[in-house]
């Protein structure tokens, strides 16, 4: 029982929509512009820098809330881990947006960052990195997240937060699959310009 309570608020701390409740006070009902995605960057695009950046740090918190609680409950174990994936989860799939999220990249970042610090942190550097060298937003974040799993594996960390962050990479890569197709035919918008696409 415990453990479904637990795992439950993750997946309402994960929901909470803040990419389209940053917007929304700007005036902007995210869902109708840009990609149409309930994220970070078509916030930037679309409402502004402040607002974006806004919607990272709120994500990222929610992320972080769902692990530190499930941690406070169970130090030692696999719930930790799953409360990552099930925040994630709640992000892509908000019961307050009739299920349709974000792709989950900053509420994984905070997920796992109380989990497995060191490879969330190279996973934001891939990030930064990628990002400021081909400015796609989709790139970067899959590239920092195929780190961040990679690292939790290859440093020897418990194969419970491994394989969440496994997980974890795998949906955000899913839930990608329309920008990697722009990519390929050069129609993916590059942070700085508005349109579609995006993390």
């Amino acid at each position: 029982m415990e453990t479904v309570g637990v795992l439950s608020l993750s997946y309402l701390l994960g929901s909470i929509p803040f990419s389209y409740l940053v917007a929304k006070r700007r005036g902007v009902d995210v869902r109708r512009v840009g990609s149409g995605n309930v994220g970070a960057t078509n916030v930037m695009r679309n409402a502004g820098t402040g607002a974006g950046l806004a919607a990272f740090a709120l994500d990222f918190l929610k992320g972080m809330a769902a692990s530190l609680l499930a941690l406070r409950v169970s130090p030692e174990g696999p719930l930790p881990a799953m409360a990552a994936v099930t925040a994630v989860l709640g992000h892509m799939y908000p019961v307050w947006l009739r299920f349709r999220g974000g792709k989950g990249v900053a509420t994984g970042a905070g997920a796992f960052l109380p989990l497995a610090a060191g490879p969330t942190a190279a996973g934001l550097l891939v990030f930064a990195v990628v990002l400021a060298v081909t400015r796609y937003a989709s790139i970067a974040s899959i590239s920092g997240t195929i780190a961040l799993a990679a690292l939790a594996f290859l440093l020897g960390y418990p194969e419970s937060v491994a394989r969440a962050a496994a997980a974890s990479g795998l949906l955000i890569l899913w839930k990608h699959r329309a920008n990697l197709k722009r990519v390929a035919e050069g129609t993916e918008s590059r942070i700085g310009t508005k349109g579609r696409g995006g993390a």
